[in-house]
């Protein structure tokens, strides 16, 4: 049930109070920053490739304005269902029971965005991260796969855990580590209880701590257990730790600390992939990988390493390549430096090598199977195996940097090929990941409020409200461009489809709908309706042809958003007569009152006839698309 007007001045109050004591972070606050005012245009405007760019620089999704407005706030109001949709899954907070969570929902301007936001897992987003954090807390106790390497022992139990993981969280263990990276056992100290370096061991791995400390031996007192988390979280450098332990029984309070733990942790394990795992790929010919070896007990604590071939066809730039590497390694098995070789002779294929641990890639369900069943594998070498993954270095960055830190900014030029990657992984959030940036990098719309057909609106417009003699002396003083496409919507609508991306399916839809005018004479576009006819199973001899059905209703959506409030929605309801009547009314105008008119009052329609206002040539241009669309499937002997 939605707060009442009264309950949310209440809960504003009582934010603002908890807030102003200390007690409470503030979990969107004010941003006067020029990045975060763009962003909110962009929101206002319904600009999904502005706001998928911004946010991937960092803005700050959950701020506000001077007049307390989130984006979230701003973009349900202003009704971009697919804007609220991408904050949404970017993280943007909408938490049932705060003010701006239920102020979300009050603005809503409509049925379909407020029932999103009402049906919307308000859990996931306050923690978008959610998944990571309890993938660290499972490799704990997980037995199967095993992927731990190193073993901390006392008298009566036994930590299995992971290297690399202490070495990102405890600057402690990160200079033990480095200086004997070979090291499989650790004696703890027995004058410190077991139960002590149970609660900060689970801490490093981001698990709750325990609200009772006491132990079930009974010569182990409370205090004793907590003097030795005293003692172990200062040699260990966890400095956040007591925090946790003191922290009252606020909800919210405890998980805001716990965000903030994630948050470090994120950090701590991003720094560490930048600089071990990208920071030591290895780029040599395709024909010299099998003399790569790294072995165990490395400085890094890889065991496994992936490879990706770059593309067969790909152009040399001529820029310099990094050396070859071979088995030249120092103590920690690192291959150091090139070997002397030959040079590389120019078009020789060449292979990344990137090292990782199998603790993070088991987030694949692909990896888990692998490194759990009787596959080799599985089987643990003198010297770390070697993993193929059919993609390009570039795409296997992008999924190694997900499954270590969950976050990952995907350029629209490799998003396809990772949309494919991610499906052959079994990373269905790393799959949204890509159709979103698909959906909104692609879109390539600067404002979602004026049509394309508009002269002078901006972004995809052109100039069709000019007369024929401007038109040529428009042309002769502006230097060609080329309207390149952001993307090749045909590819994208052949993965959706093989696939089963139903977020690509629409964004396609929209996409054509949006530019239906440059492809409805297109061969490709034609096939591409027939292949979607096609995909009905024993189809009849009239029935839907799903593709296009979406795309009519996008084409109404595209002309309807700007003038269902004006007083014309009947044109777009009827059957064409009024639009009809007024291209009729049009050609039958003297032409002297046509003459005296000037130019720009008037608006050319897709059929080439004069139009007095774009309200009038939105109607026109509806109607001759809608026949462009009967013509077509007359051509494709198909009636849907």
């Amino acid at each position: 049930m939605v707060m009442t007007k009264y309950g949310l001045e209440g809960k504003l109050h009582e934010e603002h109070r908890l807030i102003k004591d200390g007690i409470l972070r503030d979990d969107n606050p004010l941003d006067q920053s020029d990045e975060f005012n763009e962003f909110l245009v962009a929101c206002r405007h319904g600009d999904l490739r502005k706001c998928q760019e911004l946010i991937n620089l960092g803005v700050n999704i959950n701020g506000k304005d001077k007049f307390d407005y989130t984006p979230l706030i701003i973009a349900s109001l202003c009704g971009h269902y697919e804007l609220v949709q991408l904050l949404l899954e970017a993280g943007a907070l909408a938490e049932r029971n705060t003010f701006q969570g239920e102020r979300c929902i009050y603005n809503a301007l409509n049925d379909r965005i407020r029932n999103l936001l009402l049906q919307y897992d308000f859990s996931k987003s306050s923690d978008p991260f959610v998944y990571w954090s309890s993938h660290i807390t499972a490799l704990m106790d997980m037995e199967t796969p095993s992927t731990y390497d190193i073993t901390l022992t006392s008298d009566n139990c036994a930590f299995k855990l992971h290297k690399f993981l202490l070495a990102a969280r405890s600057p402690y263990f990160r200079k033990k580590l480095e200086a004997q990276p070979d090291t499989e056992t650790w004696k703890l100290a027995t004058a410190i209880p077991d139960e002590s370096f149970r609660v900060v061991l689970r801490y490093i791995y981001l698990g709750d701590v325990p609200r009772d400390l006491s132990s079930s031996r009974n010569d182990v007192s409370d205090e004793a257990i907590l003097t030795g988390i005293d003692k172990i979280s200062k040699q260990l450098e966890v400095d956040h730790l007591w925090e946790a332990i003191l922290e009252g029984n606020d909800r919210r309070l405890a998980r805001q600390r716990y965000q903030d733990e994630v948050g470090r942790a994120l950090k701590q394990v991003g720094d560490f992939f930048q600089a071990n795992i990208i920071g030591h790929k290895m780029v040599v010919d395709t024909d010299h990988v099998d003399k790569v070896t790294w072995k165990h007990g490395n400085s890094i604590f890889a065991d496994i390493l992936l490879r990706a071939d770059e593309p067969e066809d790909e152009e040399q730039d001529g820029s310099p390549t990094p050396p070859d590497l071979f088995p030249v390694q120092n103590t920690p098995g690192i291959p150091i430096g090139p070997a002397i070789a030959a040079p590389t002779e120019h078009g020789v294929r060449k292979s990344v090598l990137y090292p990782a641990h199998k603790a993070m890639l088991i987030r694949s369900d692909y990896f888990e199977r692998m490194f759990s069943g009787d596959f080799v594998e599985s089987r643990k070498e003198d010297k770390l195996r070697v993993v193929t993954i059919d993609c390009s270095p570039a795409v296997l960055e992008l999924v190694l940097a997900f499954l270590y830190t969950e976050t990952v900014v995907c350029p629209l030029e490799h998003a396809l090929e990772l949309l494919y990657a991610a499906d052959m992984l079994f990373l269905d959030a790393l799959k949204a990941k890509a159709a979103v940036a698909i959906s909104t990098l692609g879109s390539g719309r600067s404002n979602a409020l004026v049509d394309r057909t508009h002269g002078g609106g901006g972004g995809d417009g052109d100039d069709r409200s000019m007369t024929k003699p401007q038109q040529q002396q428009h042309q002769s003083q502006t230097p060609p461009v080329e309207d390149v496409e952001p993307i090749n919507i045909y590819d994208v609508i052949h993965a959706a489809w093989d696939l089963r991306v139903q977020r690509l399916e629409e964004f396609a839809a929209r996409y054509l709908a949006g530019r239906l005018e440059d492809y409805i004479d297109d061969a490709e576009f034609q096939e591409l309706i027939r292949a979607s006819a096609d995909r009905i199973q024993k189809r009849e001899e009239t029935d839907t042809i799903e593709l296009l059905d979406d795309i009519r209703y996008y084409l109404s959506e595209r002309f309807r958003l700007r003038f269902e409030d004006a007083g014309l929605d009947d044109i777009l309801q009827g059957d064409g007569d009024m639009a009809a009547a007024a291209v009729d009314d049009d050609a039958e105008a003297p032409s002297g009152a046509v003459a005296s008119a000037p130019a720009t009052n008037g608006v050319r329609t897709l059929d080439g006839e004069a139009a007095e206002d774009e309200f009038v040539s939105d109607a026109v241009n509806y109607q001759v698309l809608l026949g462009k669309i009967d013509s077509m499937l007359e051509r494709l002997h198909l009636d849907a």
